[in-house]
């Protein structure tokens, strides 16, 4: 048996507090040296960062989001207790928390939050995979030489220098597959550092819930549940051909994944499908110089997130929602790929002006779609054409005058409708 102290680091094979500082917070595991394979993913990323913004909020239950008939971005853990949940309804988060504090999402800072805890991963390791601004795979296999100590030591210290340096918490799932240790980081939340090994793989998996695969949501449930299928040991009493026939080829993933199977590896080179943001309003309008001010800053927020990754895409989509709860998406495709945010606006923008009626709205949102790294874009047209190389010089300038002085030092005037 391995044992890990999570404050001081030390190793030791005794599955008792830590004889070099007394910490109580250790983990045991008899494959704890051996593991290479985990999950990163901060706690309740977007209201921890409020919290360490602002004390006086640290036993406050806080809500990220905004307005009545908006949804829930995320909730701290005060108000998950209370019921809250991502993606709930406002209106119904309020009513399982009317105490709650609620402050609208500020992707800037959590963007810049986010680039800070990626430099602390990359000190560990090339083969790191983002799923999103707060968790992350990394695949440690070939670092102990480099840092003389095992992946599960390093992994330890990414966490504790992401709680002293940047102020927030996060967990760890280690194990020997991507699908297992993204369970494992899921299972101790928050703060915690969970490992799954190979020789406990079957006992760990049989009585869990079959939700607990990636792409099993309500309606694939219950489906599952029809068939009589409700944690893995259900699923290991049916044969890989029955699975693929009951359920299409979702049903080969059940059965490779439902055994703790998955080769797919590491990779920093899948990127991110596409990029978007879209707020609903509490009250239904059709004011286009509302409208505008809102398509402004939400093409915005997609740009500085497009920025954060390092990625520019071909397609912009408006998704708007009438009153009576329809919804209608309009998309352009661009000659040359972009995360200018004065591009996405004014395509956006025009997209709008070309809806066939102007109903009142419930929401409004734009989009950035087929997506590439910077990398791979031809900059060599743009030099001839003045009017967006004048458009791409003041936006750098801008970006690096709000990096510096914060986002409000520099504002359009369509950012106050």
């Amino acid at each position: 048996m391995t044992t890990l102290c999570r404050d001081c680091l030390y190793l030791y094979t005794t599955n008792c507090r830590c004889p070099s500082c007394g910490s109580q917070r250790i983990i045991s595991h008899a494959e704890l040296s051996q593991l290479k394979i985990a999950h990163m993913d901060c706690d309740a990323f977007y209201a921890s960062v409020e919290k360490r913004d602002n004390p006086a909020l640290a036993d406050k239950p806080v809500i990220i989001g905004g307005g009545k008939r908006g949804v829930v971005s995320t909730a701290c853990y005060i108000a998950r207790i209370r019921g809250v949940r991502s993606a709930m309804p406002m209106f119904k988060a309020i009513k399982l928390c009317p105490d709650a504090v609620v402050i609208k999402p500020r992707m800037n800072v959590y963007v810049e939050t986010s680039y800070a805890i990626r430099r602390l991963m990359d000190e560990l390791t090339p083969n790191i995979e983002p799923l999103s601004l707060d968790e992350a795979f990394l695949d440690l296999s070939g670092t102990e030489r480099l840092h003389g100590a095992p992946p599960a030591v390093m992994l330890a210290k990414l966490i504790n220098r992401i709680q002293t340096e940047l102020g927030i918490t996060g967990s760890i799932g280690l194990s020997y597959n991507k699908f297992l240790a993204k369970i494992a980081s899921d299972f101790d939340k928050p703060n915690g550092f969970f490992v799954i090994g190979k020789e406990e793989t079957s006992a760990f998996l049989h009585d869990k819930p079959v939700k607990f695969i990636w792409g099993v949501g309500k309606s694939t449930q219950t489906a599952l549940e029809k068939a009589g299928i409700r944690t893995f040991s259900d699923l290991w009493r049916w044969e890989k051909i029955e699975l693929v026939s009951r359920f299409g080829l979702i049903g080969d993933r059940l059965w490779h994944l439902s055994r703790g199977e998955d080769v797919r590896r590491v990779s920093n080179r899948e990127l991110t499908k596409s990029i978007s943001n879209e707020i609903t309003f509490n009250k239904d309008t059709n004011d286009i110089s509302v409208l505008d001010g809102h398509l402004w800053r939400l093409a915005e927020k997609v740009s500085d997130r497009a920025k954060a990754k390092q990625l520019a895409g071909r397609i912009i989509t408006l998704k708007v929602k009438r009153s009576n709860h329809s919804l209608l998406t309009r998309q352009v495709a661009l000659r040359d790929p972009t995360q200018l945010a004065d591009m996405i606006y004014r395509q956006a923008r025009t997209l709008l002006d070309q809806l066939d009626e102007k109903p009142a709205l419930r929401l409004i949102g734009c989009g950035l779609s087929q997506l590439c790294s910077l990398d791979q874009i031809d900059v060599s047209t743009d030099l001839f054409d003045h009017e967006l190389s004048k458009t791409i010089s003041t936006e750098q300038t801008t970006d690096k005058i709000r990096q510096k002085f914060g986002p409000k030092a520099i504002m359009k005037g369509r950012s106050f409708r």
